[in-house]
């Protein structure tokens, strides 16, 4: 298969650059939505089912819904203020026309059940002709399945699920997919709603009236919502950008968190390394409460700290085993990881994954985190019960028995353990946070031993991950090796950041990692991962560079380095997990770390500067 070079409908490029997306959702799944109108990602009933729509993975198998001019267009997409809603416009010699893109947020009744995906096309200037083919493929590609349509009307039937489309012009079919084409002129406008059915849910009509009826209710959930932010910095909009992207990662039934709404985005294009992030990592917790309670989003940071508690919190302090650095969204610790050989990969980037072997991993660093989270919803938010502190006293007596050994580390390599001080440091966050929260209340803690072993971690940081000949804080102890991650050691208050030992780190993370403000995790050939190929640089450890320059005082660097980082995002300001070479986003999107890290950068760069 021609890949990258390949056309589509109208001459357009098979695969769109992982960029040219906006998201939409509805608290349970996203869709994502390209610059030329196709949704060429969505998943139903939730975000970790299997795919519908899935073009952006295979441009022959995986399924997409195209709707577009049908004579050439430039096209321009934002979001409609303050929301989650999806402008796509078009502009032809003889006419400018929109779709309008979004997904009802709906209670806890059974409406909610259909996960309603609306376009609205709109003309609004002179006449515009346009196409839709809508092709699911359910099932990543791999379900048959059957269309029975009728006029205005099409069911979509596989083994596993069911979806109605209904529509204001007439549809056609071939008994696999279903199109449509019209021509709009000034002032008219055509609606499109695509509905799961399941149980009693039968097909149901998306009227003109009831379209707009919804697309209003829509904004106002958005602008409501988002209207309850406290951020009134230097960076509002990027910021607001940021915060509503988390919001449409949440999953509002258990208030859990995906890292990011798809599988397999390659971190480079051609390699192998596609991992699937539909899933809940305990290592951003902290950052997830941190950024909700800094701008007020205090019901969504107490949602997923109930997620914690009831599905991490107390299954680490259980006994014997270690918390899993990953969960469902429904709190499930089985997600087994396998390859789907039949997709060909975002431009041949193969394999694609489902479901993500790390979890048998072991991974210190997450009990910092988690107990970060907990302490910062105490301080912040509310103070934990009685129930909730004894299971953070046992996950951190299980951690004094169990911090001093390798793991496999925050980047979650597949080259073997090592003693990594990133591991460390956070297993010195989690206690030392719990010795916080004991004496700031009076709470019962056996403290001498946590102090002990608090103390410990710091002195062996201090001693063997600390290389006189590099000048720097290292990967892991008793080597060389640089890494971005000790970025987070003056933000966890472990070193001063003025400290002359960590401002001699950041000269040399500065030499060896940074490029235009933009930092690579760690060199893989000085530090073999055990994967081949390479990356880019890794935009949250690009937004920690921005808070360890602010926070050793280096403002005009800080605010250079997050302007710079700034002109990174997409077009709608949503960022990936990485940057190429030539600034393209890489990885799965959008990242919710990443944007949980331009919240904090701006955040803390805003009160640095006054």
């Amino acid at each position: 298969m021609d890949v990258g070079n390949g056309s589509g409908r109208g001459g357009g490029p098979r695969y769109l650059p992982i960029s040219e997306h906006g998201l939409i959702g509805d608290l349970r799944t996203a869709a994502l939505v390209g610059n030329n109108g196709t949704i060429d990602w969505y998943c139903c009933p939730r975000f970790d089912a299997p795919s519908v729509f899935a073009a952006i993975l295979d441009a022959d198998r995986g399924g997409s819904w195209e709707l577009a001019a049908e004579v050439p267009a430039r096209t321009r997409q934002f979001y409609f203020p303050d929301t989650n809603v999806l402008i796509t416009r078009f502009y032809a010699p003889d006419g400018v026309a929109e779709i309008q893109d979004f997904m009802p947020v709906v209670d806890e009744s059974r409406e909610a059940d259909r996960h309603r995906l609306i376009r609205r096309v709109v003309c609004v200037r002179g006449t515009l002709p346009f196409a839709t083919r809508i092709a699911p493929r359910f099932g990543y590609g791999a379900e048959p399945h059957t269309v029975r349509a009728r006029a205005h009307e099409a069911v979509f039937e596989s083994p596993s699920l069911t979806l109605a489309l209904t529509a204001t012009v007439p549809l056609e079919t071939d008994g696999t997919d279903v199109w449509s084409e019209f021509k709009l002129l000034e002032g008219e406008s055509v609606v499109f709603a695509l509905d799961r059915l399941e149980g009693d849910l039968r097909p149901r009509a998306c009227p003109h009236a009831e379209a707009e009826e919804q697309f209003e209710a829509t904004v106002r959930f958005w602008s409501r919502w988002l209207g309850r932010s406290r951020y009134r910095g230097r960076w509002r909009e990027m910021v607001h950008r940021s915060a509503l992207a988390l919001k449409l990662l949440t999953y509002a039934p258990t208030g859990a968190i995906v890292a990011a709404p798809t599988t397999s985005l390659p971190e480079g294009i051609g390699g192998e390394r596609n991992w699937d992030y539909r899933y809940v990592w305990v290592r951003d917790a902290a950052f997830c409460v941190y950024a909700m309670l800094r701008l007020g989003f205090t019901s969504e940071a107490e949602a997923f700290m109930s997620f914690l508690s009831e599905r991490c919190i107390g299954r680490g302090a259980a006994g014997s085993d270690p918390l899993q650095i990953m969960y469902g969204i429904d709190g499930r610790s089985d997600l087994p990881e396998s390859v789907l050989p039949h997709l060909d990969g975002h431009l041949g980037s193969a394999p694609v994954r489902v479901g993500n072997a790390a979890t048998e991993q072991l991974q210190l660093d997450i009990y910092g985190a988690l107990i970060d989270s907990v302490y910062l919803y105490d301080k912040w938010g509310r103070p934990i019960s009685s129930g909730h502190w004894d299971e953070v006293g046992a996950v951190v007596d299980w951690l004094c028995d169990h911090w001093d050994q390798p793991d496999e580390g925050v980047w979650e390599t597949r080259g073997g353990r090592k003693n990594f001080v990133y591991s460390r440091l956070m297993c010195w966050v989690a206690i030392e946070r719990a010795v916080r929260m004991a004496n700031r209340r009076g709470l019962p803690a056996d403290l001498q031993r946590w102090q002990r072993n608090r103390d410990a971690i710091y002195r062996q940081i201090m001693k063997e991950g600390w290389s006189a000949e590099r000048g720097a804080f290292v990967q892991a102890l008793g080597e060389d090796v640089l890494d971005a991650s000790v970025l987070m050691m003056p933000m966890a208050k472990f070193i001063a950041p003025t400290d002359p030992k960590w401002l001699s780190t950041l000269d040399a993370l500065t030499t060896d990692l940074v490029s235009d403000s933009l930092v690579y995790r760690y060199d893989p050939e000085a530090s073999p991962d055990g994967l081949r190929g390479a990356e880019g640089t890794f935009s949250i450890c690009s937004f920690w560079y921005v808070e360890a320059l602010t926070r050793a005082g280096r403002l005009e660097e800080a605010r250079l380095s997050f302007e710079k980082m700034l002109t990174y995002a997409n077009h709608v300001g949503l960022y990936a997990e990485e940057i190429g070479r030539s600034g393209e986003q890489l990885g799965n999107f959008p990242q919710a770390f990443t944007h949980l890290s331009l919240i904090s950068a701006a955040f803390n760069l805003d009160r640095a500067l006054g």
